[in-house]
């Protein structure tokens, strides 16, 4: 629980906006610190590593989107270094797919992976970092910048929400990978992620979510009346952030090759026929069965719209 998370309470989802009064905020506060970090380009081969890595660490991602830059955003993010040598280098680099997230806590460590591996060896920057250009994460120096910078990425204000940066969502010959709450919460995220990449497929964009009751319904509608768990099914999106995720496989034919990987909805079922399929490692019921892939190929571009274009 902290500062802008959803809990879902008698049949509603409530958000925690900020402490109650002084004294919540001066015990709790230095528990609940947030702060911001950015996967870069050459990090998102490696995304289900790192996103494991952090959850392992019993770090919260409050927020997550990936997005891609104009140079403005960059210009930005990185305004202490505008008139350093290597803001060039970062004007370039950084117009590709990003992963920005909320963090409650840190543990990104020192700019130079070298010296993280020397400071800080259990750090983000130490375990997957190359050099100092290539240090696969930007993280916030202070408070200050963290508020500066997730202001960004996740706007609070309509000025800002116009000018943000957009998804990396591609929209076409793509299909879409939902991981649900349980698998989110149990911290599965990343090892999903890892098996996603481990068969090829590239992540295209990649969200969480907080969904509210008439969005979940809107999105399973066509299991209304068809599968018994239906209202099951809501009400498990409801029960805490799910991560929508956009696939595309190289070589073509991408909603087959998911729906495959993915395996049979229920679980046992997959532990018999398809036993290195994602449900089969991760799912344990027909409604916790760890991620939601599209049914039909004719319902990919729907489905991938549903959460990159209407939900944004």
């Amino acid at each position: 629980m902290y500062i802008g998370s959803t809990l879902y309470i008698l049949s509603r989802n409530m958000h925690i906006l900020d402490f109650a009064n002084e004294f919540t905020r001066s015990r709790l506060g230095k528990f609940m610190e947030v702060t911001f970090a950015m996967l870069k380009p050459e990090a998102l081969d490696r995304c289900g590593e790192i996103l494991d890595f952090i959850m392992k660490n019993k770090f919260i991602i409050a927020k997550m989107k990936m997005v891609c830059m104009e140079k403005s955003h960059i210009l930005d993010l990185y305004k202490e270094h505008a008139d350093k040598a290597f803001i060039g280098f970062l004007l370039d680099h950084l117009t590709s797919p990003c992963l920005a997230m909320k963090l409650v806590v840190e543990v990104i460590g020192p700019t130079d992976p070298e010296k993280a591996r020397k400071e800080s060896p259990d750090s983000l920057r130490a375990c997957f970092g190359k050099d100092i250009q290539h240090n696969m994460v930007q993280g916030s120096q202070s408070q200050e910048d963290a508020e500066r910078e997730l202001e960004i990425f996740f706007p609070t204000c309509e000025e800002m929400i116009m000018v943000a940066p957009k998804t990396s969502a591609l929209l076409e010959n793509t299909t879409l990978c939902l991981v649900k709450p349980h698998a989110v919460r149990d911290g599965l995220l990343g090892l999903v992620l890892s098996e996603i990449l481990r068969k090829n497929f590239q992540i295209r964009a990649m969200q969480m979510f907080n969904m509210v009751r008439a969005g979940a319904e809107e999105f399973y509608e066509v299991y209304n009346g068809v599968v018994p768990e239906f209202a099951d099914m809501v009400n498990e999106l409801l029960l805490g952030p799910c991560v929508a995720i956009e696939l595309i496989h190289p070589d073509g034919d991408t909603h087959t090759k998911f729906r495959e990987l993915t395996g049979p909805r229920d679980p046992e079922v997959a532990k018999e026929l398809e036993p290195d399929s994602l449900r089969a490692k991760f799912g344990w019921s027909k409604v916790h069965n760890a991620v939601h892939c599209t049914d039909l190929p004719e319902d990919c571009a729907s489905e991938v719209g549903y959460f990159f274009v209407v939900l944004q």
